[in-house]
Order: C-alpha cells, then structure tokens, then sequence
C-alpha cells in the first residue's frame, strides 16, 4: 500500500491497518461461557501477498463541531470523501479500541453487479471497522454505527463478513451494497454465549428467526431487496442472506468453509458430519455455531490459528506436493488444471501470506484498559509468536511500526518471522521443532505473566491512575516485542547454521552446537530424505539411477 506522506497522522494509522487485499482471511469466534476464563475472543488473519505486517494506533481525540474525517480506501488508498466527526473518538490499537469493542472481517464477494455503481460511495469495508471502533462503546453499538455509516454515506466494497465482539457478547453481520442503490443490505446475529463461531470468506447467516429482535438485527429492505433482484422467491421465515447473496460452489466450500470446520472439530465431535458439506458430497450447510464440548482457552485458540489440516482428508504433510520433508505449504496460484481438469491446493488457516494476525481477549472482570488485550502476531501464523498488547497502548512498540514489503530490516518483527518461516518452508520437518522451542517458550511466558501483570495494571486503573496504567503498558509492549524479535533474529541464524548445505548439525538440548574432545565442530549429520520420497523416485524413474550389480 503506498502512502501519501502529506496524509493527516490518524490517516497513515486507518489506512496501514488495512489487509490490502485481503480477500483470504479468517475469523474464529468464541463466546464468553464457550471459553475457559470468560473471556469472549475473536481471531483475525489478514491475509495479503503484499501486505506488511504491523500494529497499528490511532488516539483518542476531542473534535471541534464542524470537524471532518477524510475516508481513504484501505485496498488502494484512493480518497472516498469525508465525513463529520462527533465530539469525541476512542483510542484505537489494531482492531480494538478502549472500551474492549474488537471488530474483525473477512471477504467474500457476492454478486458482481451489487458492488456500487453510484460513484457516490464513502465508507468501504476497512474505514467501516476503523470509524466504527473510533465512536462505538459496545458491540451492539459498533453494529449501529456501521449500518448508519453505509446508508448515509453508501457502501464501497463487495460482501463481506464482520465478526464485532465486547466484553458481554460477539456478533457475526455479514453485508453487501446494493448496486446502483445507495448504502447495502445487510444481517447481524448474535452468537450464543456457549457458543463458538467463524467465518472465512464465505457468508454464513442463513435461516434465522427474524423476530427475535434481541439476537437478530437487519436492514428493512432486505428481503424485499432480494426479491426486488430475483436473489429470493420463498417465504420470508425461509430468508437465507447467504444463499440469496452469495453461491456456494464446491471451490469455495473447500477453500473457506474448510477453514471453519477444521476450527469446530477442534471443539465438538458434532462437526465432523459436515465434512461432506465442506467436500462437496452433501448440499446440508454448516451452522452458524456449535456448542462446544470442551472450553476454548486462549493457547488452544492459538493453536486453532496454527491449523494446516492435520489430522484431516486434507492434511497438507503427505500428498507429491509437501515433498520429503513434508512441507505443509503450496505455493500460488491455488488452482490448476491437468487434461482438462481443474485441481486445487488446500487453503488453510496458516498460510504463508499472512501479514499479520490475532487472537482478541475482551473480559468483563477487568477495568477496560486491562481488560482488552490484543495477543498480536506478524507473518505466517503457525510460525508467528503471540504477543500482548492492551487496549489502552498510547505507544506502538519501534519492531511493529510501519515498514516495507519490499525492504528488509533486521530491527522488524515481521522481517525476522519471514526470515525463520521462510527457512522452513523448504526444510519443514527438521526445523519446526527447533521453531517451536523458541516459540512455545515465548508465548509461555507471556501467558504466565499475565496474572500477576494484570493484578499491577488493575490496582492502578482502580486507584485513578491512568497516566501510570497507560506508561505501564506501553514499557511493556515495547519490552515484549523487543525480546520477541530479538529471539526471531538469533533463531533465524541458527537455522541458516544448523541447516546449512543440507546437512543438520548436533546440537544439545538448549541448542548449542557440539564440539568434540579437541574443540572442533563435531561432524554432521545428513538426514536425506524420507522412504516415501525414495519409492517415488523409483516410481517415476524405473532404473534410472539403479546400480547394477557387480559381474
């Protein structure tokens, strides 16, 4: 994304939040009685060949009446408009402002001809999150404030999916424009608090009971809108947003719904019968959300953001293309096609292209300035480390400041993870162990501090001193990513000498390498590739590289 350098401060802030481009990204949801401390969370993956990874901050302000907002377009940074800013706007960092209200989203698309054609259009989807986290308390709150931005100012982007959460609830809406129409059409649904929830890509909002007013929230028109265009002939009762505004094909169930489900089974044996829907072998659509059977905690939610299908039909470790060292990526494009056919690569929750990622904690035990905190990753999730931010940051630590795509710098975060990650994209199974080590250990640390930070942080939000909260947590931020990159940067060394040439040199169980009795090097191993590769090559070769026998 480039940057305009005469753009206002809060303005270079909305807009490097934005997932260029990320028509990929995944949402995973849990309610507060779904999860093992109360917490409600929510996950975000902005997924983006081209997008740099970084945490962003936009202060609170008081505005003068007669004060304006610019809109710039997150994908493309084209200006939108302007709109009137209210009295007062809440501090932001990434997607969650001061009031623990965190709103994440993925794209889908929908039907080409309701992108809008007005030319009048403000608010897209990404300033939509932003504004909305500037000026709302609750999630309830940030629902009206979004629908009320598009119907005023009309809507810029094409369907998309919202996942908005507080400290109490956490709501999936989902939205589309209307075409030559101003503003869009849209349904907003309240998850259950025993429930766990997602999105990835694909609407999922079907039948719902449109009268239960305190769970279910939509545009007057919507119905009508959708009959007006021929989307939907049935019973009202009968409405689906997501069949009416979108189709469903077997590529995209694959490649979205498949994130989803991968996620539930996790939590609920329940979900695996719709692996077929997922496949292509049923037309009986997912829920919305399932009951656990277990809570989700916050390192299993984590965890989930790992995901590359283990343990699936779509395992991504033992097919031709993870190769002998069983590499769980595939590079794009996604689809091809062989005599005639088309074929696809699975798409995964961890996938390469992630710019950056979170898992949201909103928690209602705790004052709101302690109680929010964003667990905030750059780069590919399964290699990433989790880091805590509260929302009541004022700083953003230097290594996950604004950077470059196209720069290398030693001093950032993101440019140490793609560093390891990128070393093991080709070498996985020998280096995800040693990643690991490095990663667990971190992300450990930061989940058992948490308490005895939390119970400092909170005394101080109770005694009325913000000032001494707010330098507190921004020390903090700025140590823990420090000491997250700095331990990327050592490990991204020790992978190039560990590995290098091919070879795999001894280390013991900390990591140091090995020397013998005379204080050389000890030799090092080749671990060559696995049978299965092996049988492959005689497969394909026949006696190629056969060695007779000798006469």
């Amino acid at each position: 994304m480039k940057l305009h350098p005469s753009l206002p401060a809060f303005l270079i802030a909305a807009a490097i939040l934005a997932p260029t481009g990320a028509e990929a990204c995944t949402n995973l949801i849990a309610g507060k009685k779904a999860s093992a401390d109360g917490s409600v969370m929510v996950t975000y993956a902005a997924d983006s060949h081209n997008l740099y990874g970084m945490l962003t901050h936009t202060p609170a302000a008081d505005h003068p009446k007669g004060a304006m907002r610019k809109v710039v377009e997150w994908d493309t940074n084209k200006p939108l408009g302007e709109i009137p800013q209210p009295a007062h706007t809440y501090n932001v960092v990434g997607n969650m402002n001061e009031h623990q209200v965190c709103i994440a989203e993925s794209t889908w698309g929908g039907h080409n001809e309701l992108t809008d054609t007005t030319g009048t259009a403000v608010i897209d989807y990404g300033s939509l999150m932003q504004i909305a986290l500037e000026r709302s308390r609750t999630a309830r709150e940030a629902i009206d404030v979004m629908t009320d931005l598009v119907s005023k100012y009309g809507y810029a982007s094409s369907g998309e999916s919202f996942s908005i959460a507080d400290k109490e609830e956490v709501w999936v809406m989902e939205m589309i424009g209307k075409g030559a129409e101003k503003g869009a059409v849209w349904i907003a649904v309240r998850i259950p608090d025993d429930a766990i929830s997602g999105h990835a890509n694909e609407p999922r909002i079907r039948k719902v009971n449109l009268k239960d007013k305190e769970n279910v929230k939509y545009a007057k028109d919507m119905i009508s809108f959708a009959r007006k265009r021929g989307y939907f002939t049935g019973k009202d009762e009968d409405f689906s947003f997501a069949d009416a505004f979108s189709s469903h094909s077997a590529d995209t169930r694959r490649g979205c719904d498949g994130r989803v489900w991968t996620y539930f089974r996790r939590y609920t044996p329940e979900a695996e019968q719709y692996f077929a829907w997922v496949n292509a072998d049923s037309n009986e659509p997912m829920p919305l959300y399932f009951i656990p059977e277990k809570k989700v905690d916050l390192a299993g939610m984590q965890d989930a953001m790992r995901d590359l299908f283990q343990g699936t039909p779509y395992d991504m470790t033992g097919d031709v293309g993870a190769g002998p060292n069983h590499v769980p990526y595939r590079w794009r494009p996604m689809s091809f096609e062989v005599d005639g056919k088309e074929y696809t690569h699975e798409r995964a929750i961890a996938t390469q292209q992630t710019g950056w990622s979170f898992v949201s904690q909103s928690r209602n035990w705790l004052p709101d300035a302690v109680g929010g905190v964003l667990w905030f990753g750059t780069d590919d999730t399964n290699t990433t480390v989790y880091m805590p931010f509260y929302c009541s940051m004022t700083e953003i630590p230097v290594e996950l400041q604004h950077g470059d795509i196209n720069t290398f710098d030693m001093k950032s975060n993101f440019w140490m993870n793609n560093w390891v990650a990128n070393q093991a994209y080709h070498r996985y199974d020998l280096m995800i162990p040693d990643i690991r080590k490095v990663q667990s250990a971190l992300e450990k640390e930061f989940i058992a501090s948490r308490p005895a930070r939390e119970a400092e942080l909170k005394a101080l939000a109770e005694a009325g001193n913000m000032e001494a909260l707010t330098a507190n947590v921004n020390a903090e931020g700025a140590k823990l990513a420090r000491q997250a990159t700095d331990a990327y940067r050592d490990l991204a060394q020790f992978l190039l000498v560990r590995y290098m040439d091919g070879n795999m040199k001894k280390t013991d169980d900390n990591g140091k390498f090995l020397n013998n009795e005379y204080g050389l090097p000890l030799y090092p191993d080749f671990p060559g590739y696995d049978k299965a590769y092996y049988e492959r090559i005689v497969k394909e070769t026949g006696d190629h590289f056969l060695i007779p026998a000798d006469k």
